[in-house]
């Protein structure tokens, strides 16, 4: 599903939260059938699916969570730079430079010249103040209380080039009662689109193992 201010959801002015967005999940959940789901979310789709297994268990059949965080609160200057850099270009540059610098970050590689470009251009089609206000819902974020509640089985899965650190999956990986970690290596932001092969086989594995 896409998120509100997300793809071809409907845009309303901000502001947004991690909360509504797990909450708007669940309503389309209850609409749909009412039954518990296996959940994926990726980036920030990852920090929703964390939300909605706490907020909402009894939708939530399975969970795979992908180069995500369960916290978003920078504390290192880098961390803090790096923030602040987005808000930046997204406000002086616009929606299509800001889609330059992340695709050259998730594809830097001569061969992923067209999964590159696509990217692009399909970045350049978000709308400016939604995603503002998408970054705004993330900061100060932290689930990481709250992680021990989850009582369904959860794959996390990271790549090794990923900017949401390692080790920092790996501390919250621990926190949740049934879950594992998968580090994919030589991959980046973007793995669902660098490996999909090797993605969707271990959420395939996943979910077999469950089943």
């Amino acid at each position: 599903m896409d998120l509100r201010g997300h793809g071809q959801s409907g845009k309303p002015p901000g502001p947004y939260s991690v909360r509504l967005f797990a909450a708007d999940a669940a309503e389309l959940m209850k609409i749909l059938s009412g039954h518990p789901a296996h959940i994926l979310g990726i980036s920030l789709g990852g920090m929703v699916a964390l939300q909605l297994a706490v907020d909402y268990p009894d939708l939530c059949k399975s969970l795979v969570v992908v180069n995500s965080t369960a916290e978003m609160k920078p504390k290192t200057l880098n961390e803090i730079f790096a923030l602040w850099q987005r808000f930046l270009i997204v406000q002086l540059l616009g929606m299509r430079k800001m889609g330059q610098v992340l695709g050259e970050r998730f594809f830097p590689e001569p061969e992923q010249a067209a999964i590159r470009e696509i990217f692009i251009n399909r970045w350049a089609e978000n709308d400016k103040p939604a995603y503002q206000q998408a970054m705004k819902a993330v900061v100060g974020w932290s689930v990481l209380e709250q992680l021990g509640e989850i009582r369904c089985p959860t794959l996390v899965l990271g790549a090794e080039g990923d900017y949401f650190p390692t080790a920092d999956k790996e501390a919250y990986t621990r926190l949740i009662p049934n879950a594992r970690l998968e580090i994919i290596p030589n991959t980046r932001h973007a793995l669902p689109a660098e490996k999909p092969e090797e993605f969707n086989q271990l959420i395939v594995n996943f979910l077999t193992g469950i089943s």
